[in-house]
């Protein structure tokens, strides 16, 4: 399960003049960091990107009795993305509605996560292992052998496709929550897979 989200909030504000636009900006930047702090554990877990000034056009008919539209020159558009990491789940919903009244103007990006991804990592690897292990030693069972010492192994990346002319016995496992499972919905998949090259016996 899931016991951190990272999310990011944007502030986009547009004024008539490039100062106005700005002062605006600042103001609810300001709103949004303000927010973001009462659920945050760390400064460090704020962090803000850097500042995006255009100009902005709005569409407006050229003529009353046609279709065709022309960009009129309406100001600057003025915006800033802060990415926030919550390191209390339980806190996310709230820190939402909070964001949202702090007049963000977007809300994406949010990836949930874990602390102990190294742990269930290591779980998944070693499980990978020892699958790979009872899957040769099932399949040499079939011709009248046993498995001997291991001379090669390999981690390899999940996403990458296995070669269909493999003759390597593998196995690949999924961790979801400490167990061997599919992708479920509210969990988070850790997976792992391995190579492993036994000689006969």
């Amino acid at each position: 399960m899931p016991d951190e989200v990272t999310f990011s909030a944007k502030v986009e504000k547009t004024g008539k003049t490039l100062a106005e636009a700005k002062q605006s900006h600042d103001n609810a930047l300001a709103r949004l960091i303000s927010a973001a702090r009462r659920f945050v554990t760390d400064e460090k877990d704020i962090k803000t990107d850097f500042l995006s000034v255009a100009e902005h056009f709005k569409r407006v008919k050229s003529d009353p009795d046609d279709d065709e539209y022309t960009n009129v020159f309406d100001g600057y558009k003025v915006s800033r993305s802060v990415t926030i990491k919550l390191r209390d789940i339980s806190k996310f919903e709230r820190a939402l509605a909070d964001l949202i009244a702090a007049e963000v103007s977007n809300i994406g990006r949010v990836s949930f996560g874990t602390s102990k991804l190294r742990q269930y990592k290591d779980e998944a690897r070693a499980n990978a292992m020892a699958a790979a292990k009872e899957k040769a030693t099932a399949l040499a069972d079939r011709i009248g052998q046993t498995i001997g010492r291991a001379v090669s192994i390999e981690e390899e990346s999940v996403s990458d496709p296995r070669s269909s002319n493999s003759n390597y016995m593998s196995n690949t496992t999924v961790m979801v929550g400490g167990d061997a499972a599919e992708d479920a919905v509210g969990t988070i998949s850790i997976k792992a897979q391995v190579e492993v090259e036994f000689i006969l016996n």
